[in-house]
């Protein structure tokens, strides 16, 4: 079975290398540089497309004739990918590409003269070319550029996937993800989507008077959250170094220092596993408010979901696989006991429901603190059950050692959860201030702790600046990873990082 004309299979083969080399000699015969160079005043072609309106049309002669209109058109100049090419005898169609749409090109032999109808001869699927000519539209009333001079701008020496049996397998996709992004629909959409939320996020903290700083990404002590790191080693102190798990303590630390609203959004690491809601490198905002709490973060959350949505174009109510989660805020607030009873059949309060649970869940449960055992029953039960957009609020205090209690019940701790579509989006507290609480909780949650588990060292110097006074404040941590897969309908998370960890490839 052949290949239709003009769609070439990925990795094209020998001959098809060899045809494409053939034309870059041939260029460099005719003097041009098949690698181009600058290309000023050129539009993007979105912008172009929207001058459509300025073309004019003006019947010639008697219409009783039945004469053709004639058009005028502004004059443009584009640049893009050949993405689609179709010849017939001295006229050639093509399609280009760029980050903003797709538009038709219109090459005549006759109009772009014998070196300009030369150069196109050159012209493969996948070369970046450049037009000069006069935006119209033909007989069916496609919009057209009809060009005047061609330019060439970069040759393609390996041709781009079938149209039908192209990048089909995710992990190419991924692995190739600049093929990904010029031939899978909605691939390049998607990325531009995440750039214009994550924007949208420092837009609505910088309008809510918050600084961005950035922390180190090389921690002495990894901490801030239970999570196994990524250790190396620094040969000039001879000493190991961990990539940071989380944001929080250093930007607790800038509180003390009197930044009283600050945020970081960047990249964290967890040595862990790889699935299609989890990735080893990924991305996280977290913000502190001084004089804030949990329900301050609650207002900012719904603010900052709310803003990247409008920030995309799309109404409050996306689409999910086949349902509609609506965002419009408020968003739902139910408490972690309430949700585990309706949802875990269980009352959690009654311990010996809630272990048997756990043991029919196939649970380690003894010698388990029951909150532990709570929360593992918790994930596996409720979590997949929150459609959302919904805040859980006020959980075990045992299993939050930076979280502050709840007035009046020591063993509720005042953070929330947001759950959206059975995932974790958001977790907020208000935050621990109590510098000797905290450090008796620490020193808890290190007792038997294996010495290459991330929250085995204490964080003395983290001690040392509560010490010194924090404010009472709220923290917010996004996984901006997870709410851009929710925000752009992306089945898993490895479809909005651009570059997720893989295997090496087979030499």
């Amino acid at each position: 079975m052949t290949n239709p004309p003009n769609e070439e299979p990925l990795g094209g083969g020998a001959m098809l290398e060899a045809s494409r080399r053939e034309k870059l000699q041939r260029l460099i015969e005719l003097g041009v540089d098949p690698w181009g160079g600058r290309f000023d005043g050129h539009a993007p072609i979105g912008q172009i497309r929207a001058r459509e309106g300025k073309i004019v049309v003006e019947p010639v002669g008697d219409c009783a004739t039945g004469q053709s209109p004639e058009q005028h058109g502004p004059t443009v100049r584009a640049a893009g990918r050949i993405v689609l090419q179709r010849r017939k005898g001295k006229l050639i169609f093509l399609d280009i590409r760029d980050w903003t749409g797709q538009i038709q090109i219109f090459v005549g032999k006759s109009q772009v003269g014998n070196d300009g109808w030369e150069l196109a001869q050159c012209f493969d699927l996948g070369d970046l070319v450049g037009v000069d000519g006069e935006l119209k539209r033909t007989k069916t009333g496609e919009l057209t550029v009809f060009a005047e001079k061609l330019h060439f701008l970069a040759k393609s020496l390996e041709p781009p996937p079938a149209k039908h049996k192209g990048l089909r397998d995710p992990e190419l996709r991924q692995r190739m993800r600049y093929l990904d992004l010029i031939h899978t629909e909605g691939a390049l959409e998607r990325a531009l989507a995440r750039t214009k939320i994550v924007q949208s996020i420092r837009a609505t903290l910088a309008g809510q008077g918050f600084v961005e700083v950035e922390g180190p990404t090389l921690h002495a002590i990894a901490g801030g959250a239970a999570a196994r790191p990524f250790v190396t080693h620094h040969n000039a102190l001879d000493i190991d170094l961990y990539l940071r798990i989380a944001l929080e303590l250093h930007l607790k630390r800038l509180l003390v220092g009197g930044i009283e609203r600050v945020y970081e959004l960047g990249r964290v690491y967890r040595n862990e596993g790889i699935s299609p809601r989890h990735n080893p490198e990924f991305t996280m905002l977290e913000a502190y408010q001084a004089y804030g709490d949990y329900r301050t973060m609650m207002d900012l959350t719904e603010k900052i979901l709310a803003d990247a949505i409008r920030a995309t174009g799309e109404s409050l109510v996306l689409p999910w696989g086949e349902t509609q989660i609506d965002f419009t805020p408020p968003f739902e607030r139910k408490t972690y006991n309430e949700l585990f009873e309706q949802h875990a059949g269980a009352s959690p309060d009654d311990e010996p429901a809630v272990r048997a649970l756990g043991d029919e869940l196939g649970f380690v449960t003894r010698g388990k603190h029951i909150d532990v055992v709570k929360n593992d029953v918790f994930e596996a039960k409720v979590e997949s059950a929150l459609t959302g957009p919904v805040f859980v609020c006020d959980y075990p205090a045992s299993i939050c050692p930076l979280t502050k209690r709840k007035a009046g019940d020591p063993n509720v701790a005042e953070r929330f959860e947001l759950f959206v579509a059975g995932m974790e989006v958001a977790n907020a507290y208000t935050e621990l201030n109590d510098p000797d609480l905290q450090e008796a909780l620490f020193n808890r949650q290190l007792d038997g702790l294996a010495a290459e588990d991330s929250m085995a060292r204490m964080d003395r110097d983290f001690l040392r600046a509560l010490r010194h006074g924090m404010p009472p404040a709220g923290g917010l941590g996004v996984g901006i990873d997870r709410l851009v897969m929710l925000l752009t309908n992306s089945p898993t998370i490895r479809e909005v990082i651009l570059f997720p960890l893989l295997r090496p490839e087979a030499e």
